[in-house]
């Protein structure tokens, strides 16, 4: 049934695809996904910024 979803929502979008603006705009909001992560991984993110605990239990490796 999940399977015929997604091949509807696939047929709507060969018929009617995105605008290049929405297209754009997706694009800029993973780019600024990506630089808050590269940011914070280099140690620059604010200490403000920062949650005390995080999200979730961490399993030990």
């Amino acid at each position: 049934m999940n399977n015929l979803i997604w091949l509807l929502r696939a047929t709507k979008w060969a018929r009617h695809p995105p605008s290049p603006k929405m297209v754009k705009l997706v694009f800029a909001i993973i780019l600024l996904g990506l630089a808050i992560v590269l940011i914070e991984k280099a140690g620059l993110w604010p200490e403000w910024a920062t949650m005390d605990h995080g999200r979730g239990v961490r399993v030990p490796h």
